[in-house]
């Protein structure tokens, strides 16, 4: 959902907010074969992620992985962190190796600038984290707190691709300088307006400082991007999503996906419907009503017997 210092001028750089989805996720088996096997959606990234993780875990990578979802790729919603994450959970778990999450994160060189992908899969839920100091391997989980069960949020995506790999990493150098005191406002107004707004179950004032942060980071990124979403399709979309009352209005992560919050699945549910009307010429759009996921993704992991 955000950056809240892009340029580190606090002493740490980054730092983020996100929340874990239930409706997108990475599932997958893991189990005993004679030879490598994957089948299923995202395989050849996954036959990336096996290979890195056998060789550092110095372990056989004959083993049979099926993925029965996968979270699109380059949309902007964790799909590389999660594929990971859930690989090396799977054959941690296999091979009785004992490691934590946070050591298969450093392995796959996941939590290089937002640790939310990290912090999600550890404990669901809404996650801010530490960003990076001198000192860190994984951006520190700085607050976990369950998102309320009526909370639903509104996913628009396009057919293109956000930033990534080479790119992601180029632009990021490129940007400008963060205001010092745009962090320190951004800061100010997650911990003492956004968070506790969650743990009371406000979604407006939660809302509000979710699209300040959005536009800030938006407007920096806006060089790089064409503008304050990397999508006008889905610009205008959220325009219009705002205007039928929608909250938290932005961009996840480099997007394209753009998000918003509402009340409750029935408001989500008619607002999806009627934005598939009203976009219904843009074939390039589309719309999707998801909820929190306040479980921690290693409590899904089940071992099977042969």
């Amino acid at each position: 959902m955000g950056f809240l210092d892009l340029s580190g001028s606090l002493g740490r750089q980054f730092g983020s907010i996100g929340i874990a989805l239930n409706e997108i996720n990475t599932c997958l088996t893991l189990s005993k074969a004679d030879q490598r096997q994957i089948t299923g959606p995202s395989a050849q990234r996954a036959d990336r992620c096996l290979t890195q993780l056998c060789q550092a875990m110095s372990v056989s990578d004959q083993v049979s992985i099926h993925i029965e979802s996968a979270i699109p790729e380059h949309v902007g919603l964790g799909s590389g962190t999660q594929m990971a994450l859930a690989i090396g959970s799977a054959l941690d778990a296999y091979y009785g190796l004992g490691l934590k999450v946070r050591d298969i994160a450093s392995v796959m060189d996941r939590g290089l600038r937002s640790g939310i992908g990290i912090g999600v899969f550890e404990h669901g839920g809404l996650v801010v984290d530490g960003g990076r100091g001198e000192k860190t391997i994984t951006p520190p989980v700085l607050v976990h707190l369950e998102v309320p069960a009526d909370w639903r949020f509104i996913l628009v995506f396009d057919r293109g691709q956000g930033l990534h790999g080479d790119q992601e990493i180029a632009a990021f150098e490129a940007l400008p300088t963060f205001p010092q005191q745009e962090a320190e406002h951004l800061c100010y107004q997650i911990m003492m307006q956004a968070l506790p707004a969650v743990a009371e179950g406000d979604l407006q004032l939660f809302g509000q400082v979710i699209s300040h942060l959005q536009i800030a980071v938006g407007n920096h990124f806006a060089p790089t991007q064409g503008g304050i979403y990397a999508s006008k399709e889905v610009g205008k979309a959220m325009a219009w999503l705002t205007k039928q009352g929608a909250v938290g209005i932005g961009q996840t992560s480099w997007g394209p996906t753009g998000f918003c919050a509402v009340e409750n699945s029935e408001i989500a549910s008619s607002l999806v419907n009627q934005a598939k009307a009203q976009f219904s010429d843009w074939v390039n759009l589309d719309f999707m009503a998801v909820s929190a996921n306040n479980q921690k993704g290693t409590s899904r992991l089940v071992l099977a017997s042969d």
